[in-house]
């Protein structure tokens, strides 16, 4: 059964494309009203304004604290409450061993990738709490699971994130707010899919025991699971789409 939000107020940061998109759209289907919240705010407002009133776009750098507060706010000034949100919005970097890594990327990955997520955390729990309860799904991925070479400052903050969200899952558990994370596989997006060629995306592709990448819309699913009260007991979680990646 598709959960219905209707009356229900969702962010969703890193919501102009790929996963996020996906999400947004899955949410305004049910009814939610959206923020749509990203660096890219012309991407923002051509999806929001394909929802037909459902949303709103909004210009956010999660790496800074005051945006995100001011995200919080333009969501309850427009439809009045908080009750969901995605913390979504996540950059790669470049790739090197950890003994090259150039300082200022790092600082960049962790400032998106792991200051965002908290941000994002430290300014809707209050909303939340003021709406009376809430649900919070964290953008993880598998590699808050395991290592990869070349990316430090990713796996270092998606590790970090999947910690941040068990610490304010059993923080808020008893005041009506869940908090849970979803590890994403290597998902069939533009930004994958336009950055490499056939061999390489074959070479990808045979990581998943499934045989395949994943869809957005796959991730999407889970995360409006997640956001639902059919996974009322859940929080504290999480919850890989990985096409068996973490089974190997």
């Amino acid at each position: 059964m598709t959960q219905d939000f209707s009356g229900k107020v969702a962010i969703v940061s890193g919501g102009a494309s790929g996963i996020g998109a996906a999400i947004v759209r899955d949410l305004v289907a049910r009814g939610t009203k959206v923020v749509v919240a990203d660096y890219n705010l012309e991407g923002a407002e051509t999806l929001a304004g394909e929802t037909g009133g459902g949303a709103r776009a909004f210009k956010v750098d999660t790496s800074v604290a005051d945006e995100v507060r001011a995200m919080v706010d333009f969501a309850r000034a427009e439809f009045g409450r908080l009750d969901l949100a995605v913390n979504n919005a996540g950059i790669g970097g470049a790739t090197a061993p950890v003994g090259e890594t150039d300082l200022d990327d790092w600082h960049r990955v962790i400032d998106v990738n792991l200051h965002g997520v908290f941000y994002g955390l430290r300014y809707q729990i209050p909303a939340m709490l003021d709406a009376g309860a809430g649900a919070i799904v964290n953008m993880a991925s598998i590699l808050a699971a395991v290592g990869w070479r070349g990316s430090a400052g990713y796996v270092a903050a998606k590790h970090a994130v999947a910690g941040l969200t068990k610490t304010a899952a059993l923080e808020y558990a008893a005041r009506g707010i869940r908090v849970n994370a979803i590890g994403p596989g290597f998902i069939a997006t533009p930004l994958i899919e336009n950055a490499m060629d056939d061999a390489a995306r074959e070479a990808l592709v045979g990581l998943h025991p499934i045989g395949r990448l994943g869809t957005a819309e796959e991730v999407a699913a889970l995360t409006c699971f997640l956001l639902g009260d059919e996974a009322s007991f859940m929080t504290g979680g999480y919850y890989p789409v990985d096409g068996g990646f973490l089974a190997q």
